[in-house]
C-alpha cells in the first residue's frame, strides 16, 4: 500500500444505497446486482477504452453505516438511460491498496485486507469516509483507494 495525493475526477454510472451488513445477505445485497446491471446496460455501449470504477461515497457514518455505491466509468455513450448519474471523486489523500487475481474474489479478499488494516489497534492512518474507489486496471487487476485524514 502507498499514500497518494489524487486529484478529483468525474465519472458516470449507476448508484445504489446499502451498508456492509446488507451485503452479507443475498436477499438484501445491492452491490452484485448493481454491477450486473452496469455490465448489461453500460458495457455494450462503451466507446473507446473506458476506465471502470466502483465509487463509495455519501457515508452515513463509518464502515457500519449506509453509503452510496456507484458502478461507473469515465467513458459512456450519450444514449444511456436516466438511471446513469454523474459522480465526482474528491481530490485528497488516499491510501492505495492493489491486488491481482480472479475477480470478484480478488476484490473481496482485498476489501478484507483493507478492513483488517484499518481495524488494527496500531493502524497509523484514519479513514476520512469521504470518497473511496476501486479502479479496475484490467480484468484481473484492481487498485482500491481509501480516503484518509
Amino acid at each position: 500500500m502507498v499514500v497518494e495525493q489524487i486529484p478529483g475526477f468525474d465519472l458516470v454510472g449507476l448508484c445504489a444505497r446499502t451498508k456492509n451488513e446488507n451485503e452479507a445477505d443475498a436477499s438484501t445485497a445491492q452491490i452484485a446486482p448493481l454491477w450486473e446491471k452496469f455490465s448489461t446496460e453500460a458495457a455494450p455501449k462503451f466507446t473507446g477504452a473506458p476506465q471502470i470504477y466502483g465509487v463509495y461515497t455519501n457515508y452515513e457514518s463509518d464502515h457500519s453505516g449506509l453509503f452510496d455505491i456507484y458502478a461507473c466509468s469515465d467513458l459512456l455513450s450519450t444514449d444511456m438511460s436516466e438511471d446513469f448519474k454523474p459522480i465526482h471523486v474528491q481530490s485528497g489523500k488516499y491510501l492505495v491498496f492493489s491486488a491481482q487475481g480472479e475477480m470478484p474474489q480478488t476484490v473481496i479478499d482485498l476489501w478484507g485486507e483493507i478492513w483488517n488494516y484499518f481495524s488494527s489497534p496500531d493502524c497509523p492512518h484514519q479513514r476520512a469516509y469521504t470518497t473511496d474507489f476501486e479502479h479496475y486496471l484490467s480484468p484481473n487487476e484492481i487498485r482500491v483507494a481509501i480516503s484518509i485524514k
